[in-house]
């Protein structure tokens, strides 16, 4: 389906070497039927030049407000678009437009902008990795921008690691999926319209004392990412999300923030009952500290022993409470034997699926704004498996599985 034919879409180009991958996007771009207007910063045109892309767009492309004594009517642009596409972003522009800071035409149309907005990092795996950009990046998706995730690979500076820019085809794809998926089809909002769902989300952090914890590496996004594509499909959505410094907001949405394993156990005990769906996402610890100290622990011996004690096992236990109606999904993250263990993990916690996903592959697991899942499911113990796509877009495929067990509503 040629899901952006008449769609206008503004391409804003900052000043990374991979803005050459950008000529290769327009002309995908064009061939999918889209009308193209290109926006640089001036830093942009020294990586590649306005007449090649001009060229390609077929429309005049702006590096400025004022030039050649005339405006560039920002807001007739902001207006014009279905959509703006960043790409590449660099931290200074991802700074820029996070703080709302207006020196450039990209600026200046983004912050008139009415349209969806995408955005693709680019940058070396160490200015990805800092503080200061992850919390630009955050800010730019409270404010409802669209994250194109960032690749792991060779990088510019020599160094391999994450802030590649996604390649032209992902890039294209995400706005595919996009126009194809999320606009257009309100009926699909609303397949889930009258179902409770419960999620778990995030990880658990068990304090050994006032300042440490035992914890994992786990961000809470692909439970997010679950409860916002169910709510958005219409269900009455509870998350129960541990540490984690996302903070979902939706209609029929419902927050529970937890800390601790016997805290989310206590949370979703409570909120079993009513559920047609749980989904166990969380990465919930499997042991905690027996004793927990008042205050903190000095550091006097070359060793120091911690007595661990079991957490209560979430899933297991609910799934004893299992009515007719309720369907239940499980995670298995493995780093072997995946697919033995899913099975096993399906057959012991009596769910109808298990996602499986495995540290194996790369841009899957704890962290990543990407994943690679299977999804097992016991009616008819067939293993699906899917390629790596955004956590919004394996929450979609989830999703698209549990609707089967019931009519569609709405």
């Amino acid at each position: 389906m040629r899901h952006l034919e008449g769609k206008r879409i503004i391409v804003a180009i900052s000043g990374s070497i991979a803005a050459y991958k950008m000529a290769t996007t327009i002309r995908l771009l064009i061939k999918a039927g889209a009308e193209v207007r290109v926006l640089m910063t001036p830093a942009a045109t020294h990586f590649i030049t306005p007449l090649t892309l001009s060229t390609l767009s077929k429309n005049p492309v702006f590096s400025e407000v004022i030039s050649e004594e005339s405006w560039n009517n920002h807001v007739e642009m902001g207006l014009w678009a279905d959509a703006m596409l960043l790409a590449p972003a660099t931290a200074n522009t991802l700074a820029q437009l996070a703080n709302g800071l207006c020196d450039t035409i990209v600026a200046a149309v983004y912050l008139s902008a009415r349209c969806p907005v995408f955005f693709a990092p680019a940058m070396d795996l160490d200015m990805w990795a800092h503080p200061a950009t992850q919390a630009n990046v955050k800010r730019l998706i409270d404010h409802g921008n669209h994250l194109i995730p960032v690749g792991n690979g060779e990088l510019a500076s020599g160094l391999s690691g994450e802030g590649r820019m996604a390649e032209p085809e992902d890039l294209v794809g995400h706005l595919h999926h996009f126009f194809g998926e999320s606009q257009g089809k309100p009926e699909v909002q609303q397949t889930m319209a009258g179902k409770k769902v419960l999620i778990t989300a995030g990880p658990t952090h068990e304090p050994i004392d006032p300042v440490r914890y035992i914890g994992n590496r786990s961000s809470g996004k692909m439970g997010v990412a679950l409860a916002l594509e169910a709510a958005k499909r219409g269900a009455h959505v509870h998350l129960i999300l541990g540490p984690s410094v996302l903070n979902p907001a939706a209609a029929h949405l419902q927050v529970t923030r937890v800390d601790t394993a016997r805290e989310m156990f206590k949370a979703a005990s409570g909120a079993f009952e009513q559920c047609d769906l749980a989904i166990f996402a969380a990465a919930v610890a499997d042991y905690r500290p027996e004793q927990t100290a008042d205050q903190k622990i000095k550091k006097t011996e070359d060793a120091l022993r911690l007595d661990l004690v079991k957490n209560p096992d979430i899933a297991a236990t609910l799934e004893k409470q299992k009515q007719a109606h309720q369907r239940l999904i499980g995670f298995a993250l493995e780093t072997q034997a995946g697919e033995e263990h899913a099975r096993q993990k399906l057959n012991r916690k009596n769910m109808d699926a298990i996602v499986l996903n495995t540290l194996q592959d790369e841009g899957a697991g704890f962290q990543h704004d990407t994943n690679k899942v299977s999804i097992l499911t016991a009616a008819d113990n067939k293993l699906r498996r899917f390629e790596l796509k955004t956590k919004e877009q394996v929450a979609t495929d989830i999703l698209d599985v549990a609707e089967q067990w019931w009519p569609v509503k709405g």
